[in-house]
């Protein structure tokens, strides 16, 4: 029996068969009546503001999508800045280093404080690898991977405030349950890297 209905009356509606069978096949799974399921489906329209015509946005794949190819955007972000920045820089400063250090006769500073890391990096956009090696500062790199490691760590804490929000009707879609205060602190650390 339905909960704080029990002394209402019922009343016929004119409906199509088809659409009957398939209305009471959903109230049948939902497991409630069909006089509750037409409530509640009333009442998410109503509190949502939204019609059976709307569509209520993305998917999660698409989503998922997006924070992917955004995240390979940022990837290539960096190995730029460090292609067309740092290393030109690092490679001026290494070139005067040596000379200073030739002439004094003290390479112990420059070996022990500055390691240097040779590694190959991928070209993310056309997915091959490089065939010149890049030297970076072990320094440099360290920091590299600590900001990496923090949006790593960022990126993981808002997925896992996203909350997928399936309804009867209309598309299911993403919630994103995070204060104000904490979108713009992250806000502020993409724009900081």
């Amino acid at each position: 029996m339905d909960i704080g209905y029990e002394n209402e009356k019922f009343a016929g509606m004119r409906i199509k068969i088809s659409v009957a069978r398939k209305f009471r096949k959903f109230s049948r799974k939902q497991g409630i009546s069909q006089s509750m399921a037409l409530l509640k489906m009333i009442d998410f329209f109503s509190i949502n503001g939204v019609s059976p015509g709307d569509d209520l946005g993305e998917t999660i794949s698409s989503l998922k999508h997006q924070m992917k190819t955004r995240f390979n955007a940022l990837i290539a972000i960096v190995r730029s800045i460090e292609k067309d920045q740092t290393l030109p820089t690092v490679a001026m400063l290494q070139s005067l280093f040596e000379q200073q250090f030739e002439s004094e006769h003290d390479n112990e500073f420059l070996d022990d404080d500055f390691e240097f890391i040779e590694t190959k990096f991928e070209n993310v956009e056309r997915g091959e690898a490089c065939t010149e090696e890049t030297t970076i500062p072990k320094i440099r790199y360290d920091r590299l991977e600590e900001k990496m490691e923090g949006l790593k760590a960022d990126f993981s804490y808002v997925l896992g405030k996203v909350k997928a929000v399936k309804h009867s009707f209309g598309k299911d879609y993403l919630k994103l349950e995070l204060s104000p205060e904490e979108i713009e602190k992250y806000k502020r650390s993409i724009k900081n890297v």
